[in-house]
């Protein structure tokens, strides 16, 4: 594994720390949606997240529990970020299906919630095209949300995201179809909840944002209009259809966690965009990887990169959500 970053972010998001094992091939009961009616931080009635027989067995800091009655529970360790930290119990997460909005402007989301040592931090999460009900998309929420946050993942292709099986052929009709203003509708719909909930729970932390492909791409965007009034920090994984003219307008540091390697997302562009954002952003890239390493790894060496993606965005996200509290 090698990597390098250019940038000059606040705080060290190289730097290492101890990581607990996630399992892979997490899956979820697809219950019929419903709109949210409990406050952002109060406890659900019962947790939907569960995991199948056939998942990889996780460690003694990563632990199943089940009962019979309402599904399993996933817990897992807290990881730590400071030498003193708290580790004598297990963070839980719990999962909802949500409808957020009003009307027609109401979209699916699934809200992973971190119920015991919650940080009262909001996580907006943006799918890469194939959509909030992935379960690699799905895993990687779960693994932040274990840290002690709260994710928001939205459907943003409206029950249609791409599949692997569709032909090819079809992906520049299937991607012209999600019409870009109709995207930041719902993505704006998807923040103004989460505003919503947590001002309403008296919190007045600002959220972060974190995307993945097609959404990698979507977080510029979203920030350049945001200009700092709801999200206070960034994540931008091999971001996509970039548009680069409004990366002057972003106020918030960005995080781009990208490989050489990888057509959709050139370096140079990144290191651009990092220069006129400025504000401590950093582009960090690894060498010989390509597109979607961080939550899709296909082999064990683009695994343990995945692993230390995760960990330079673990620490971003305190640096720049928790441990700088307004």
């Amino acid at each position: 594994m090698g990597l390098y970053s250019t940038g000059s972010g606040a705080g060290n998001p190289l730097s290492s720390a101890s990581m607990s094992t996630t399992p892979r091939h997490l899956l979820l009961r697809k219950p019929t949606p419903r709109h949210h009616q409990l406050g952002f931080l109060s406890t659900f009635a019962s947790p939907l997240l569960h995991t199948s027989s056939g998942s990889r067995a996780c460690n003694s800091s990563c632990q199943r529990s089940s009962t019979e009655n309402i599904g399993r529970k996933i817990t897992c360790s807290v990881l730590k970020v400071e030498d003193d930290a708290n580790d004598e119990s297990c963070e839980l997460v719990s999962g909802v299906e949500l409808s957020v909005g009003e009307g027609v402007d109401s979209i699916n989301a699934h809200l992973f919630k971190a119920v015991k040592n919650n940080n009262g931090t909001g996580i907006l999460l943006l799918s890469d095209i194939f959509g909030f009900e992935d379960p690699s998309t799905r895993e990687f929420a779960y693994r932040v949300a274990c840290n002690g946050y709260n994710v928001l993942l939205p459907d943003l292709f409206r029950g249609d995201p791409w599949t692997k099986d569709r032909p090819k052929n079809l992906f520049d009709k299937w991607i012209s179809e999600q019409e870009p203003q109709r995207v930041a509708k719902d993505i704006a719909t998807s923040a103004k909840w989460m505003v919503d909930e947590f001002l309403a729970a008296g919190i007045s932390k600002k959220l972060g944002l974190i995307g993945f492909c097609f959404g990698g791409g979507k977080v510029i965007e979203v920030l350049a209009q945001d200009q700092g009034a709801s999200f206070g920090i960034g994540v931008s994984f091999y971001g996509t259809r970039i548009d680069t003219s409004v990366a002057s307008n972003v106020k918030v540091p960005i995080l781009f966690i990208s490989g050489d390697n990888d057509p959709l997302c050139p370096v140079n562009v990144l290191e651009s965009i990092e220069r006129s954002i400025g504000r401590g952003s950093r582009v960090v890239v690894f060498k010989g990887r390509g597109h979607g390493f961080a939550h899709r790894p296909q082999s064990f060496e683009e695994d343990e990169d995945a692993e230390q993606a995760f960990m330079m965005m673990k620490n971003w996200l305190n640096d720049g959500l928790v441990a700088n509290t307004c």
